[in-house]
């Protein structure tokens, strides 16, 4: 599923009567006719009289449009916002033009249900200030850092679900940094709000996190090997929950030559690339740990060598770490003891250290890529922020990430309809036009 946005005209359309008195109708017009009469009257782009600030609606046609070329790009650059008609390079041109004018900070907010394209939207912003912006060795070097970011995060933070084969499970705002020439020196990610429960639970028609599968079908032989892996989806209990571990839309391996060569771009080692994947093969492993209770009804393993894996991959100790599956420990004043995991405390126990494996690893790789962005000249930088929200979504079975997201989501757009829409009314209001929109 492609998720390249386009962008709709609102159009007024004035028709004439159709029927005189005796309800008779004066002529009719096939459809054809009707499509070209309807564009010789009205406004083409009716945006022109209904502008509230600067808000662009999109829409995703899911197919690819040939609307964003480098010949796009040309044609936007340093236009007047109104002389074009809309389009996100216009909105990201005034955005860039009005923090070098007034030499203050501006910021873009990307909003939407999942799979309006948001995340597409970012990309498209970014690559038009690759083009735009004065260019340099150094400053080609921090925007193919920036480019380079999406589709790492992307394998680590999107995945498939019932609504979107692409969505970002986690919330996204970047700071791209601008000197007093307006050449791109720098820029910085926070990230927020990751579904971390997507890594031990998928519903059904969804997946987990891209990178398990495109580590899987797309590693070579070699590194499965080290990692103690085989490359077959079904042999991991954490990619196959949801039953789709293939998706028709989704290449993994192309996507994980993509990821892999995007981490060598922005500064990531062999030596870090593979302590990361060692990390990501470890959730793997760990999924498969499974126990059956003893003769008490205590938890045990049905099986060390996966455990063992999982203690080679993370350098943790074998046997503390089966200790910390199997049983929590009791301090009481001088005194230890260990208390037993039945079966369920003890899966409860390993999904939650799979959970908190791979939400400390998205961190860690998140400030990575911070540190190969990083401006360290300490003149002062004007930033344009883009910030990539999460989209709505409902579920059959609704995680707490998922409340939280869904929850956060109408917040922000009470913000913006508060800030934006509302701000515009009391305009109306004192110009003493708002009669005139009041019936529109």
């Amino acid at each position: 599923m492609n998720r390249c946005p386009t962008f709709t005209r609102v159009r007024v359309v004035v028709y004439g009567p159709l029927a005189d008195a005796s309800g008779c109708a004066q002529g009719q017009l096939d459809m054809e006719g009707a499509l070209t009469a309807r564009d010789r009257v009205g406004i083409q782009d009716f945006v022109l009289k209904t502008y509230i600030g600067t808000l662009l609606v999109s829409v995703n046609p899911y197919k690819e449009l040939d609307i964003y070329s480098k010949k796009q790009m040309d044609i936007y650059m340093g236009v007047n916002f109104f002389e074009l008609p809309p389009h996100i390079f216009a909105l990201a041109d005034n955005a860039y033009h009005t923090m070098l004018t007034e030499a203050n900070n501006h910021f873009i907010l990307i909003s939407g249900e999942s799979g309006a394209g948001k995340t597409e939207a970012s990309k498209k912003i970014l690559q038009y200030y690759a083009v735009s912006c004065p260019s340099t060795t150094l400053l080609d070097s921090v925007r193919d850092r920036m480019l380079l970011s999406n589709p790492v995060l992307e394998a680590f933070g999107n995945s498939k679900t019932l609504k979107n084969d692409n969505s970002s499970r986690f919330g996204k705002y970047m700071d791209i940094q601008f000197d007093i020439q307006g050449d791109a020196v720098g820029g910085h990610i926070l990230s927020y709000l990751l579904e971390k429960s997507r890594v031990v639970h998928q519903n059904h028609g969804e997946r987990n996190f891209h990178i398990f599968y495109q580590l899987v079908k797309g590693g070579e032989e070699d590194l499965l090997h080290q990692l103690g892996l085989e490359s077959n989806c079904q042999h991991y209990s954490y990619l196959v929950q949801g039953e789709c571990a293939n998706v028709t839309s989704i290449n993994d391996k192309n996507d994980w030559t993509t990821v892999r060569n995007a981490l060598s771009v922005i500064d990531f080692d062999e030596s870090d690339i593979q302590h990361l994947l060692g990390v990501i093969a470890s959730v793997l492993h760990l999924g498969n740990v499974q126990f059956e209770p003893d003769s008490k009804g205590y938890a045990t393993l049905s099986n060390s060598a996966v455990l063992r894996w999982v203690s080679t991959l993370l350098g943790v100790n074998v046997q503390v770490l089966q200790e910390g599956l199997t049983s929590r420990k009791i301090e009481a004043k001088t005194d230890e003891v260990l208390s037993p995991f039945t079966v369920d405390h003890a899966i409860y126990a390993r999904d939650a250290l799979a959970k908190a494996i791979y939400g400390r690893t998205f961190t860690w790789l998140v400030n990575k890529i911070n540190d190969s962005m990083e401006n360290k000249d300490s003149s002062r930088k004007t930033v344009i922020g883009l910030l990539d929200i999460y989209g709505f979504e409902v579920f059959y079975v609704n995680s707490f990430e998922q409340f939280c997201i869904n929850y956060c989501n109408e917040k922000l757009q009470q913000l913006f309809i508060q800030l934006t829409l509302k701000s515009e009314q009391e305009e109306y209001e004192a110009e003493s036009i708002g009669v005139l929109f009041g019936s529109v």
